[in-house]
């Protein structure tokens, strides 16, 4: 079995045309689901200002499945129809391991994060979140059964990474991560 392999496409798209682009950014989706083994979701991010970049993450549970629905003649005319809505080429980054959780600094040409890097700052995070869940439910959740326990404690706490530490954390930490990026 392989791991699960993610893609961040970047992607400008012409002035007016953002409409579109999400009505065909849900059709990819839609048609992903519906024919590729392996597809495991997608999530999208408007750009923060006027002009910037589209981010759409994509996940498959492995590589091959990846590389099946990248060949597939359903992505090639997907990308056909939607070429007059995109203002530049997109930029693509396949990620199989951590480094999906952290975001490099703008301007980066052709990221590679330290993977000791991210897993210090990994062991970090979960080390404090964890302990600060113990500290403030631990009391809460005494009686519970231990399975029950651990459930409610790694949901709330994948959710805060996910949402809350990890998008405010990484601006912050980028050069940390990215210690041989180059900008700009």
């Amino acid at each position: 079995m392989t791991d699960p392999v993610t893609i961040v496409v970047r992607r400008k798209v012409k002035p007016g045309r953002e409409k579109d682009y999400e009505v065909w950014l849900e059709r990819l989706t839609r048609g992903a689901v519906e024919q590729f083994q392996g597809y495991l979701g997608a999530e999208f991010h408007r750009p923060a200002s006027v002009g910037g970049e589209y981010r759409s993450v994509f996940r498959f549970d492995s590589v091959d499945h990846l590389d099946a629905f990248e060949r597939s003649d359903f992505r090639q005319r997907m990308l056909a129809e939607a070429t007059p809505l995109f203002a530049a080429d997109a930029a693509w980054e396949r990620m199989t391991g951590l480094e999906f959780w952290f975001d490099p600094p703008p301007g980066t040409k052709v990221p590679q994060p330290s993977p000791h890097r991210m897993a210090l700052v990994l062991i970090a995070v979960v080390f404090t979140l964890v302990l600060i869940l113990n500290l403030t439910l631990g009391l809460l959740m005494a009686g519970w059964p231990l399975a029950l326990r651990v459930l409610v404690t790694v949901t709330i706490q994948v959710g805060l990474m996910t949402y809350v530490i990890m998008p405010r954390l990484t601006p912050l930490i980028a050069r940390f991560i990215y210690p041989k990026s180059r900008t700009l």
